[in-house]
């Protein structure tokens, strides 16, 4: 299967781009315009792979995105690329909307133009997975039950309004001109290679080097938290065995509160290098709230989990360790990061 992959070079991205060379009979187009969160040493061995081929370009040139289709002829498309992060959008809507909404405009245009022109037999094996986020459905208060396929939208954030529109978008593409469009909606993802400034890899750089550990509010906003690796599989098995028209909703089932991430966070690294100046708890500083901060999201996987033969399979406490520990052994990568394009105050995001 040849996959035109946007976004690979990102977070989410890069794990499937890993997941996919590592299986025999995946090509790989690989489209990133390598913004500040996107990183060539995330794709590891894959990047001069002989079935791996990375295109630097902007989904939101459409031409640039119909000579990719074009010249690569591929079978799927997989659609990751995308701002993300929430305080990044409160403070600078407009890229929210240009790269979520009308590149996701362009890569459409571009695609349907690429499907009119295939035989009826790789029409019928084409698809389009656009991938997005449970933001899309807005807040839950603590009894609430999880969202699933059928929860309505209700976004609180530009960049979450930003990601239900190019939902909107993908959907009216196959509902008006006959693309085969699958859209899956995933929960907060952590592990290896994310940029240092979501909840998870600040928190845990900041306690390396014994920083403050800043926590919005009380800390008492929860979050479904999904190992990127698994997502990555659920990913590959949605645009390959995923239905045209349906929405897959993937979770772990392993809701956790903010502090609580912290506080354990703080005590995997205080077990792996000592508590010298004292725990780490002793670092968090809770902070003012951003506006509009959603209080919980969770997903009900249970559609998916059937329909994929899949269920995620880290444990939280599990996959948290494994993370810390690639944080330890990859200092190089983040400290480099951290002195050319980050601040280490900025506060994590989407959590």
């Amino acid at each position: 299967m040849r996959i035109l992959l946007t976004g690979g070079c990102g977070f989410i991205g890069s794990a499937v781009v890993r997941r996919a060379i590592r299986q025999e009979g995946h090509e790989v187009v690989t489209i990133d315009k390598m913004t500040y969160a996107a990183s060539e040493d995330a794709l590891e061995d894959a990047r001069h792979h002989p079935r791996h081929t990375l295109i630097k370009a902007d989904i939101c040139d459409t031409q640039a995105m119909r000579q990719a289709f074009a010249a690569h002829q591929p079978d799927v498309v997989m659609h990751l690329a995308a701002e993300s992060h929430v305080d990044r959008s409160i403070d600078g809507p407009a890229a929210f909307v240009h790269t979520n909404v009308t590149g996701t405009f362009s890569l459409l245009e571009a695609a349907r133009d690429y499907f009119a022109t295939l035989t009826d037999e790789r029409r019928a094996r084409f698809r389009f997975h656009h991938i997005s986020t449970d933001e899309v459905f807005g807040a839950l208060e603590d009894n609430d039950p999880p969202f699933n396929e059928h929860t309505p939208y209700d976004p609180r954030s530009p960049y979450s309004a930003s990601k239900a529109a190019s939902d909107h978008l993908a959907r009216a593409w196959m509902h008006t001109y006959g693309l085969p469009v699958i859209v899956s909606n995933t929960t907060n993802n952590y592990g290896f290679w994310q940029f240092p400034e979501k909840l998870i890899p600040l928190i845990t750089l900041n306690a390396i080097l014994e920083n403050p550990l800043p926590v919005y509010g009380a800390g008492h906003n929860t979050r479904d938290w999904l190992f990127v690796d698994d997502h990555a599989e659920a990913l590959l098995k949605v645009v390959a065995q995923g239905t045209p028209g349906q929405t897959y909703c993937i979770g772990a089932r392993q809701p956790r509160r903010n502090i609580d991430v912290v506080k354990t966070i703080c005590a995997i690294v205080d077990e792996l290098l000592g508590t010298k100046n004292g725990a780490r708890e002793r670092l968090i500083t809770y902070v003012t709230d951003r506006p509009g901060h959603d209080h919980r999201y969770e997903i009900d996987p249970s559609s998916a989990e059937a329909a994929l033969s899949w269920r995620a399979e880290h444990d939280f406490e599990r996959g948290l360790r494994a993370t810390i520990q690639w944080y330890l052994d990859n200092r190089a990568w983040w400290e480099t990061i951290r002195a050319k394009r980050y601040d280490g105050q900025r506060l994590g995001g989407n959590t």
